[in-house]
């Protein structure tokens, strides 16, 4: 009986599942597995808000194979280490895995594929199972890699994603130890109001979202920069995780069609856009895509504020409460943090992206590295000295300052848009106010960015 191991990693599902589809068609019986790895926390990819959702992940898909006569094999330990010693264990002859782009995921790769020659074991790794568009299937014309969204989105449009695979009916597992399935509650230092993952969860709030006529993806177009509204689907967690497929995702989406939907499905595509780049450089993870010759501030003071929402500056505040708070940021919120941190505050963004890869429950290196690159100005935006203005955000996405309300009580009493600027109050009503002058006047910021990037020169007309 020919025995195959299919090893999950970030696509922690049954349903549209290339790799386990794969891995059923060549073998009798598999070994559904997964690793508990210490090199993750090493690396320090390992957060709280991240261990406990995995947990959720974990559980949902091992009641899944239950479901199909299957269940999920743990192990703890060195990855390589472990899949040798099941292969020892089963007399497997071939281990599946999806493909990663984060230069942990290649190395992995790299050391899976050493180890198992060894052993005359074939190792077959999958493309399009954690994303839409497999990273290199489209480039331009002499480069490896799109380094703008635009050209790369049309191109992406024009290849086609494939048609997803429907879950297996049964999963025969042979006899095999393994440890037991991590717990959420063993997990501390979790976010208050994390939310849920697995597969089952992530099935249902697709689902309803998709059917939601006020918050759904029939209004996503107009509402997803809606920071009180909270109109966005939240699947990014789930992404992440792989419970949810990004090719799946795209044609549910369209199915659906509208301006939403394909509003929507772009923002899929920037997903697998900063997979691309990252699958080509590397090291943009840590090293600047674009070096701008910046010479970053290091206040303390200044860092600790944004982190814990005290920077006196109302939106980014309630952003960046939100985070602590649920372990996740509204899109919108993260675009200005980001923008507050790096160009009013002139903090180099590896700060705010490690900060961010600490809470986020999302937390993916790809696109949280890629994004802040982007905000910071040193990746792929084709304008790289953009100020994002706190104030005109905060009037445009919280006009009547109800997100600010909801995330700075502090600032709960004062009514309509005043919220946003606590600062011109008088002397008396602020000092009832249990909260900061704001660290820098966003002017003032901008004025030092500019300088610190040679751009406060004569200007055309001046």
């Amino acid at each position: 009986m020919s025995v195959a191991v299919m090893l999950f990693t970030s696509d922690l599902r049954l349903h549209d599942q290339p790799a386990l589809r794969a891995a059923l068609r060549e073998a009798d019986e598999i070994v559904p597995l997964f690793v508990l790895d210490p090199g993750v926390r090493k690396a320090g990819f390992d957060a709280p808000n991240r261990r406990a959702f995995l947990a959720d992940c974990l559980a949902s898909l091992d009641a899944g194979l239950h479901e199909r006569g299957g269940r999920l094999v743990i192990r703890t330990g060195d990855v390589t280490e472990q899949v040798c010693r099941v292969i020892a264990e089963s007399g497997a002859r071939a281990v599946h895995v999806s493909a990663g782009v984060s230069a942990y995921a290649v190395r992995r790769e790299e050391r899976l594929r050493e180890a198992l020659t060894a052993l005359r074991c074939t190792l077959h790794v999958h493309d399009a199972v954690v994303t839409a568009l497999p990273p290199g299937q489209i480039t331009p014309v002499g480069r490896d890699h799109f380094a703008v969204f635009t050209p790369y989105f049309r191109k992406w449009e024009a290849a086609g994603v494939r048609e997803p695979v429907p879950a297996p009916r049964s999963v025969a597992v042979p006899e095999l130890a393994g440890h037991p399935l991590p717990r959420r509650t063993a997990v501390t230092g979790v976010s208050p109001q994390l939310a849920n993952g697995g597969e089952t969860e992530g099935r249902r709030r697709l689902s309803a979202w998709l059917a939601d006529r006020s918050k759904g993806i029939g209004a996503y177009d107009d509402r997803h920069d809606d920071l009180q509204g909270d109109a966005t689907s939240r699947l990014s967690p789930h992404l992440h995780f792989g419970t949810l497929s990004a090719a799946e995702l795209v044609h549910r989406a369209r199915r659906k069609g509208g301006p939403g939907a394909d509003a929507f499905v772009r923002q899929l595509a920037w997903r697998d856009f900063h997979h691309q780049v990252l699958a080509a450089r590397p090291d943009a993870a840590h090293a600047d895509y674009r070096p701008r010759g910046d010479r970053w501030r290091a206040d303390e003071k200044e860092i600790t504020a944004w982190k814990e929402g005290m920077t006196g500056c109302p939106i980014v505040d309630a952003a960046m409460r939100q985070l602590l708070h649920e372990g996740w940021m509204h899109n919108r919120g993260r675009l200005l943090t980001a923008s507050y941190l790096t160009k009013t505050l002139y903090v180099d963004w590896r700060i705010g992206a490690r900060h961010f890869l600490d809470l986020l429950v999302d937390g993916d290196i790809a696109n949280n590295q890629l994004n802040w690159q982007w905000v910071a100005g040193t990746g792929t935006d084709t304008r790289p000295n953009r100020v994002l203005n706190p104030l005109a955000q905060a009037r445009r996405f919280d006009p009547r300052g109800e997100y600010v309300r909801r995330w700075v009580p502090e600032l709960a009493g004062l009514a309509g848009p005043a919220v946003h600027r606590p600062w011109k109050l008088d002397g008396l009503e602020r000092a009832r106010l249990d909260y900061p002058d704001p660290l820098v006047d966003p002017a003032e910021g901008r004025a030092r960015f500019e300088r610190a990037r040679g751009l406060d020169g004569p200007r055309p007309g001046s």
